[in-house]
């Protein structure tokens, strides 16, 4: 089964632009730049939407406006129009259990309490979705006392954003092979980055 749909999470706005919990739309924002590509508001579907070519494979890109917690309604909506299965989506997420610069990718499984996934599991009636989790640290095992509410709606440092964006930019070519129904393929090639 090939990847028809890959919708990054986060938050309209200035204000989160450079907030951690934004990492998803800093993938789709890298692929679109990449790909001489661009995004369009789509009522119908809640968020910006465009098209990309992956080895020739046509992909839809999604960047939600519903803000994270209704992120469900725009990625069921695209999902549904275009009668795109849940095993055909992939959902690119920041990640609090991974350190930045870490990358993972999963089927399936639950929603760790990140807002978007919940609401994504909720509008699709199931949770096998594909997930690639950006790591962007969490609070503990930064040393920090900031509350994860807090610490997510926040920027990273210039080192971790740096460490997020390399991350990101080695995730790239991967994405090929998930157009291509190459899911074993791309994920080997995701996970060489990390232990």
């Amino acid at each position: 089964m090939a990847i028809r749909l890959i919708a990054g999470l986060g938050n309209i706005g200035k204000e989160y632009e450079d907030t951690r919990h934004n990492a998803g739309f800093w993938l789709v924002d890298e692929l679109v730049r990449q790909q001489g590509a661009s995004l369009s508001r789509e009522a119908k579907f809640f968020g910006q939407a465009g098209r990309v070519s992956l080895s020739g494979h046509p992909v839809w890109l999604l960047e939600p406006s519903t803000y994270m917690n209704r992120s469900g309604q725009s990625v069921a909506a695209l999902a549904g129009f275009y009668r795109i299965a849940p095993e055909e989506i992939l959902i690119v997420h920041d990640e609090l259990d991974l350190l930045p610069g870490q990358v993972k990718m999963k089927k399936g499984g639950g929603h760790a309490g990140h807002n978007g996934l919940k609401d994504i599991q909720a509008r699709l009636g199931t949770p096998d979705f594909w997930r690639m989790r950006l790591g962007i640290g969490h609070p503990r095992s930064l040393n920090l006392a900031q509350p994860v509410v807090d610490f997510v709606l926040h920027a990273p440092s210039r080192e971790h954003r740096q460490a997020i964006d390399d991350c990101i930019a080695h995730a790239l070519p991967c994405l090929a092979d998930f157009a291509a129904g190459q899911m074993e393929v791309g994920v080997m090639k995701l996970h060489r980055r990390t232990p």
